[in-house]
């Protein structure tokens, strides 16, 4: 396993789409292993590819209770609203309230390629959402109310 570095703000592969991962190989692994582990010495509790500079449709999730990757992950169904304190690996220091769903309900392929649903609220839902906005280039930013 290796720490892989953290892409920052300005960072322009942060605005950009990421890509359908479409075999699971040794490399994804690699990569999934590395993300949890870069994540965990940053005191993270999500973290996507492309924020350690890796273009494919990756993320991780550590927080208490829950532990997992998704591959390809798309919400496919949201209820309620919640306001909550945001951060970002990739934007240090910086802590903005923000809204998100209160429930979502996501799919995605776990780390074997098998199909998962996860229905999360609270804490998991606000996760998942802005790392699944990381995959389309979005930064918790964008969604601050101007």
């Amino acid at each position: 396993m290796a720490i892989r570095n953290i892409r920052l703000e300005k960072d322009e592969i942060l605005r950009k789409k990421s890509r359908v991962v479409e075999k699971y190989d040794e490399r994804i692994k690699e990569l999934i292993e590395d993300m949890f582990e870069t994540m965990k010495v940053n005191d993270g509790a999500g973290l996507a590819a492309v924020q350690v500079g890796i273009l494919k449709r990756i993320i991780v999730v550590e927080i208490p209770d829950h532990k997992f990757a998704l591959i390809n992950p798309k919400i496919i169904e949201t209820e309620g609203e919640q306001e909550c304190e945001e951060g970002c690996l990739s934007l240090p220091n910086q802590f903005y309230k923000t809204k998100r769903p209160m429930k979502v309900k996501v799919e995605g392929l776990d780390e074997d390629f098998n199909p998962v649903t996860i229905e999360a609220e609270g804490l998991l839902a606000v996760v998942l959402s802005h790392e699944i906005d990381h995959l389309d280039g979005i930064l918790f930013i964008d969604r601050l109310e101007r």
